[in-house]
């Protein structure tokens, strides 16, 4: 009886296993059909996160299902597309820039900006800016951004470059004098120098200015001249002169330091001399004889001794011209012992006043030498004693004994001969 029980029992708990395992499989079976209708009504997309690319299967309905899904939140300022509200299909592409902050710095101005750019030139253009050739900016331009959050950008203005005298007009962006010349590769010679202090701020339209100094030496020979040496001369007339001895010039060699600017010479200072040929000395002779007054009448047919004044005689002494002698016309005027501003000494050393008869002419020495004996159209014999300011050249003044007789007189042109 046990026996056959145990058996009964065995069977029955043999068809509920079975029966289980029927209504498990029939379950399993469910669920990978729904599990493949599910998958399969899913959609493939593919995401661009900054840059990186994943792809997907999903069942969102919008790209902003998606997001939501991959707990991405948009920014106002970042790129997406398509746009949130786009649906999704399958094999749909979606991109999504997440936007960052910038600092521009435009001189002494500063300006954030909200960009997606990866390139400076991007963002440069997002924000408005443009660039001239000679602006400065960095990053380079064409670089990639990267992770910089500032970007520097100093713009160029046109400065004058004089250098040793020849000015440029120069697009800089340098900010000290040093800097520009630096900027500019300008080398600065010893003695050089730079007209502004080297950390003085260069500004728009402004001028830098360098002077190209050279320091030179020069050795030249040059004329030394002779001193003029004077010796009393009993012989010679008071007032006359005499050359006894020329004088010659010497040599001197002088070494001169030169300072030249910009190519100019500005300064000549002597370092050394030497005489390399002494001078030789002019040796002058200077009269001493005073002329002496005689009481005797002239005569006609003669003239008077050396050293005698010739007085006044009777009008045969003005009359025909005496043979002989230098012959030539002269404009003569007339004056007298008492004229203004004269001593009544002549410059032969002839007291006038104390020979009021005298005949004597004031005369240019270069032309009619002093001490000459004379004679006169309308005057007579007369020696040439006497020298005035006036009297150049072929002009001749004539003592008179009053100032009525000199204004009569007023101006001729006479014939005179010079006799000896």
């Amino acid at each position: 009886m046990l026996n056959g029980s145990n058996k009964n029992l065995r069977f029955t708990a043999l068809k509920g296993r079975k029966a289980i395992m029927a209504i498990l499989t029939v379950v399993l079976f469910a669920g990978v059909i729904t599990y493949a209708v599910y998958e399969g009504t899913k959609k493939n997309v593919t995401l661009s996160a900054d840059g990186e690319k994943q792809e997907f299967r999903t069942h969102a309905k919008t790209v902003g299902d998606l997001l939501s899904e991959q707990e991405i939140a948009v920014g106002k300022h970042d790129d997406l597309s398509p746009a949130k509200g786009a649906a999704l299909e399958d094999g749909t592409s979606v991109e999504w820039v997440k936007a960052r902050q910038v600092t521009i710095n435009v001189d002494q101005e500063s300006q954030k900006v909200w960009t997606t750019e990866k390139n400076l030139d991007g963002l440069l253009e997002q924000a408005g800016i443009e660039l001239t050739e000679h602006d400065s900016v960095q990053p380079e331009r064409g670089s990639e951004l990267g992770g910089t959050d500032t970007v520097t950008i100093a713009k160029a203005y046109e400065v004058a470059m004089i250098d040793g005298g020849q000015e440029s007009k120069i697009w800089t962006t340098s900010t000290t004098v040093a800097d520009f010349l630096k900027d500019q590769g300008v080398k600065l010679g010893e003695h050089d120098r730079v007209e502004q202090e080297l950390d003085a701020q260069v500004r728009p339209g402004s001028a830098v200015k360098v002077v190209r100094v050279e320091k030179v030496t020069d050795v030249v020979e040059e004329p030394m001249n002779f001193a003029v040496e004077t010796k009393k001369d009993a012989s010679l007339l008071k007032g006359s002169e005499k050359i006894v001895k020329n004088g010659q010039e010497g040599k001197v060699q002088r070494t001169y330091e030169i300072v030249k600017e910009d190519g100019k010479e500005v300064s000549r200072k002597m370092a050394a001399e030497k005489v390399t040929k002494q001078p030789v000395n002019k040796l002058v002779a200077v009269g001493t004889r005073t002329m002496v007054a005689s009481a005797a009448p002239a005569k006609s047919n003669s003239t008077q001794p050396a050293g005698k004044i010739v007085q006044a005689s009777n009008s045969a002494s003005r009359g025909a011209a005496p043979s002989g002698g230098k012959e030539f016309y002269v404009s003569a005027t007339a004056y007298t012992a008492s004229c203004n501003g004269c001593s009544g000494i002549t410059s032969t050393g002839i007291n006038l006043k104390a020979n009021p008869n005298a005949k004597v002419i004031a005369v240019d020495p270069s032309i009619i030498p002093l001490g000459s004996k004379v004679w006169v159209e309308g005057y007579g014999y007369a020696i040439a004693g006497d020298t005035g300011g006036a009297i150049k050249g072929h002009k001749i003044d004539l003592f008179v004994a009053s100032k009525s007789q000199a204004q009569s007189y007023g101006r001729k042109k006479v014939k005179i001969k010079v006799l000896n």
